[in-house]
């Protein structure tokens, strides 16, 4: 199956690499750019691009997916499934309608508790006794 996977911290590239290892398809992976971190303020790879290189899987890191240019992209990929994990915007339906068996997205929390940024620092910060993850189809 032709996937395209979307993620950014090191949740997605655990499932990244779980997918990568499982033998899936990973034809794009699309992270966000690389960022300044640490003390040192040095520019440093995304989890997510690090297991892309890693297993030599096509990587793009547009600011937006958004842009025209980034939208033709994955039109000409034409995936069957987009997998959306911790990936740090949110898509329009342009991207959304593309895969023929659709997009999944995986989100660390029990929805609708805590959806939206940081749903696994605000589980700790409130002294949630459980959580989980939340697997669905993404529409608009």
């Amino acid at each position: 199956m032709n996937i395209v996977f979307m993620g950014t911290p090191r949740f997605a590239a655990v499932a990244l690499e779980r997918l990568l290892h499982a033998g899936e398809e990973i034809c794009l992976v699309v992270s966000q750019p690389d960022r300044e971190r640490g003390r040192g303020r040095k520019l440093a790879p995304t989890p997510v691009k690090e297991v892309a290189m890693n297993y030599g899987v096509r990587l793009e890191q547009p600011v937006t997916p958004k842009l025209p240019h980034f939208v033709d992209l994955l039109t000409g990929i034409s995936p069957e499934l987009i997998v959306v994990v911790s990936y740090g915007h949110i898509l329009k339906s342009n991207i959304l309608t593309l895969p023929k068996r659709g997009c999944v997205n995986v989100h660390p929390s029990l929805l609708p508790k805590y959806r939206g940024a940081a749903p696994m620092q605000w589980t700790i910060i409130r002294g949630e006794v459980e959580t989980g993850v939340t697997t669905f189809f993404m529409n608009d």
